[in-house]
């Protein structure tokens, strides 16, 4: 037998990705760099392009911006001539985010954790145990249950009784309420290291996440500096850092007031953040303290961990810094709240927080 071989030609298995899907893609990474700003994604796109020789001769930068407006992805206002992007971008941002953060779990093989929650159920597992009254009839196992009945009578009287029957086990899943909270301080852009861009990608990975995939449950994203504020999802792509202290009291107090009248059983916030808490709001006015650990701003968060406590809402910190203020405050907080800590870097923070998601909605049903 004779083998030819021939170098693969991936244009004619259908594999080559075309010139616009290239610059799409490399658009789509640079928006989430410069907060949504589609004007100043096409400048850093052009200057990429004059290095690296991205476009063809059959698609130029112009005939790309020119498909990106054909297709729906950004727009001209007629009366400023500013170039934004879409809804249609947006969404776009929050699939690709999603998509690469799952990607990275794959990559590293994380794994879904039991949580002390309950809830309605989905998975199926191989162990098995009797039948309670209420179980679903579709975890039935069959063999288990016909097993136990020739067991019990044989073959020739055969009968099914209740102690007969067996189900499956299932990975149960809660209905979960979740507060996203985001520091927006500046020391989120501040020595050399841009803190938000993973911050703003992986809201924007949760957002897609739980609308797609969980929309009975719900996310609702509070961004934290001097004061606190709720963002809607269509404003995820454009986060910008402000030249604010970090008032983590507001932020606990806004994520608390939205959990209270959401009716999920289970309440979780999860807190991005890079800084110890430095200021908070007094009489009206605000008290700020940039230098070690405060005790007046910190006892006051810490006072609101523990309200969450006592309402049942879990908070989950990720560190992007390994400032040691902010690794003895997060630990005080997380003793009072009963909660957990993570010291992510920038590449993991997705992954730690999907991964927390997941562990929050799983209780293996005994």
């Amino acid at each position: 037998m004779r083998f030819r071989y021939a170098a693969w030609d991936a244009e004619r298995h259908g594999t080559t990705r075309s010139t616009f899907d290239t610059l799409l893609d490399l658009f789509q990474q640079l928006l989430l760099h410069t907060g949504g700003d589609a004007g100043e994604a096409l400048s850093w796109l052009t200057a990429i392009d004059k290095e690296y020789d991205i476009t063809d001769e059959g698609m130029g930068l112009g005939d790309f911006i020119e498909e990106l407006k054909n297709q729906g992805y950004i727009a001209r206002d007629d009366e400023t001539g500013v170039v934004a992007i879409t809804a249609k971008a947006e969404r776009g941002l929050r699939e690709r985010s999603l998509e690469e953060i799952f990607k990275d779990l794959h990559k590293a093989g994380r794994g879904n954790h039991k949580t002390p929650f309950s809830g309605a159920g989905s998975e199926r597992q191989p162990e098995t145990r009797p039948y309670s009254f209420g179980d679903d009839v579709h975890d039935l196992d069959v063999t288990g249950t016909l097993s136990n009945a020739f067991r019990r009578g044989g073959i020739g009287e055969f009968s099914l009784e209740q102690d007969d029957f067996q189900v499956f086990e299932t990975d149960h899943h809660t209905s979960v309420a979740t507060v996203l909270m985001i520091d927006l301080s500046h020391s989120m852009v501040l020595y050399g290291e841009d803190r938000i861009t993973p911050a703003r990608k992986t809201a924007l990975a949760l957002a897609e996440l739980i609308t797609t995939r969980y929309p009975k449950d719900t996310l609702d994203i509070v961004a934290f500096g001097n004061e606190a504020w709720e963002v809607e999802m269509k404003d995820l792509p454009y986060l910008q850092v402000g030249p604010y202290h970090t008032n983590t009291r507001a932020g606990l107090q806004r994520a608390r007031d939205i959990l209270r009248r959401r009716k999920n059983r289970n309440k979780q916030i999860f807190m991005i953040t890079d800084g110890k808490p430095s200021c908070h709001i007094e009489n009206g006015r605000m008290y700020r303290n940039a230098y070690g650990l405060d005790r007046k701003i910190i006892n006051k968060v810490l006072d609101e961990g523990a309200i969450c406590r006592r309402e049942g809402i879990t908070i989950s910190t990720f560190m992007i810094a390994r400032d040691p203020y902010l690794q003895d405050f997060v630990r005080q907080l997380t003793e009072v709240n009963h909660g957990r800590a993570y010291y992510a870097g920038l590449d993991e923070l997705g992954g730690f927080l999907f991964e927390d998601y997941a562990r929050n909605r799983r209780k293996r049903m005994r």
